[in-house]
């Protein structure tokens, strides 16, 4: 039985024709992409292990990153500081990233569908919020780049992002294997991009060598940062094995797991310390800045030309992944339209946040689209190592796995736990929580989330695991 027939409560006859559908054949194929959250069968498979460094490297050279990296110094970091901080958390945060996308290899699958050998019906919810989080990541890149776009071309503010939405969506709407190829141009396009920036940036422009946080104010700034940074590469978690789905089962897991680490690591370090380094010239209106910087004429249209196409680049990836979360959710949408339903309805947030404070709506919703990865993270894992020590190093047969009964109510627990154990840790505009208040900022909310659902989940799943041995036997 394939996965997308379990747990999806829909009539198994009415599925081929919504959750299956045309595959790419081969490298180069960019026709739309049918197929929805079935796995990919062996046959289908194709690509190597080095374009997972392409897809996971060119769509986090956006100014959400740059502007990311901002925030540090805001806090009142120095930038020797802000930069530890920066790579701390990015680091921490690409680790689950990079180990889930050697999943996809391996069960031919995207994420949150996978996702339903551990949560069962209760696959549900996170996957719920896997979607609003696509359509909240739209905007958040959609800013930067709508701006950089209207100002290139002398239109209106809506205009540019309306465009970008239109580009990103035909993108998420041809699918896989459209966005690699896209990938591995752009990594080359966008990294002399922004070398140019960053060249410029060293000629006038200089960092902050003291900051005006001191003693335990330092400490709690030098924890946000680093959650920030850690939440922008982990938010690709739920997004993992989407783009390693139709790599062969042969392909190499190392060279996969390091592929992907490489490419989260190096682009998001590099952004964010561009942004800590012009922090000074890097505001609010960050394209306004680029174009600055740049001297304005050709070279600045070249530096909000790349800041546009960065965003598309990114978002593509937020509408693809997105639309896998909504079918697998239930909603009996074909792939492509949900693809573009994200796109359409990352419009109106990108104008809600241009509206008013860009840092405080920025921060805020980049925190909360992220507090429910963690917990999600330590559910499937715990449970995909429970199956893998059960299968004794046998290769992964979904037929079989996803044949077992999936409880839904242990997921569930450790799932609700986990977040609600973090509020109190969580440091955001609209809420601060007592302990990280009483912290001086710092928020340790993923970390408190992650070990909650770990020390939640793992008893129960091993409880279970423990109870079937006897009807095996």
């Amino acid at each position: 039985m394939p996965l997308a027939h379990v747990s999806g409560g829909l009539p198994a006859d009415s599925r081929p024709t919504v959750f299956d559908g045309r595959m790419p054949a081969a490298p180069g194929d960019l026709r739309v992409e049918g197929h929805g959250i079935e796995p990919v069968p062996e046959s289908n498979r194709y690509g190597g292990a080095g374009r997972l460094f392409t897809v996971w490297f060119a769509p986090n050279l956006t100014m959400t990153g740059v502007f990311t990296g901002t925030i540090g110094i805001a806090l009142g970091l120095d930038f020797a500081t802000a930069l530890a901080a920066v790579v701390l958390g990015t680091l921490l945060g690409a680790l689950p990233t990079a180990y889930l996308s050697t999943w996809g290899s391996l069960t031919g699958t995207g994420q949150l569908p996978l996702a339903r050998l551990a949560f069962g019906r209760a696959v549900a919810l996170p996957g719920i919020l896997q979607w609003l989080s696509s359509v909240a990541w739209d905007a958040l890149i959609g800013l930067f780049g709508g701006d950089a776009l209207a100002r290139l071309c002398g239109w209106p503010f809506w205009l540019g992002v309306l465009v970008m939405m239109l580009a990103q969506g035909a993108l998420g709407v041809l699918g896989y294997e459209a966005i690699h190829r896209l990938q591995i141009a752009m990594t080359f396009v966008l990294a002399l991009a922004f070398a140019v920036i960053a060249w410029r940036m060293l000629d006038g422009v200089h960092p902050a060598a003291t900051g005006p946080a001191a003693g335990a104010d330092r400490a709690g700034a030098f924890v946000l940062t680093s959650t920030i940074a850690l939440s922008l590469a982990l938010s690709w978690a739920p997004y993992a094995s989407d783009f390693s789905r139709y790599l062969p089962h042969t392909t190499s897991r190392a060279r996969m797991f390091w592929c992907t680490l490489l490419g989260l690591v190096v682009s998001f370090v590099a952004v964010q310390a561009l942004g800590l380094w012009g922090a000074s010239v890097l505001t609010d209106q960050t394209a306004a800045g680029v174009d600055e910087l740049l001297g304005g004429g050709a070279a600045g249209a070249f530096g909000l030309l790349a800041v546009a196409l960065a965003a598309v680049c990114s978002n593509a990836m937020n509408d693809y992944s997105g639309s896998l979360a909504l079918q697998t959710v239930g909603v009996r949408v074909p792939r492509p339209v949900a693809a573009a339903l994200a796109a359409a309805l990352g419009f109106p947030l990108v104008l809600w946040m241009h509206a008013a404070d860009t840092t405080t709506r920025f921060q805020n919703v980049l925190l909360f689209v992220g507090y429910w990865i963690p917990g999600f993270v330590a559910i499937i894992v715990v449970d995909w190592i429970a199956r893998a020590r059960a299968r004794g190093g046998a290769a992964v047969d979904l037929t079989v796995e996803t044949a077992r009964p999936q409880p839904w109510w242990p997921p569930l627990l450790a799932f609700v736990a986990a977040f609600a154990a973090a509020v109190p840790f969580m440091d955001t505009g609209l809420y601060v929580g007592p302990v990280a208040h009483a912290l001086h900022g710092a928020d340790l909310s993923y970390y408190v989330a992650f070990v909650v659902a770990l020390a939640t989940y793992a008893p129960l799943r091993l409880r279970r695991r423990a109870q079937a041995r006897p009807c095996a036997g």
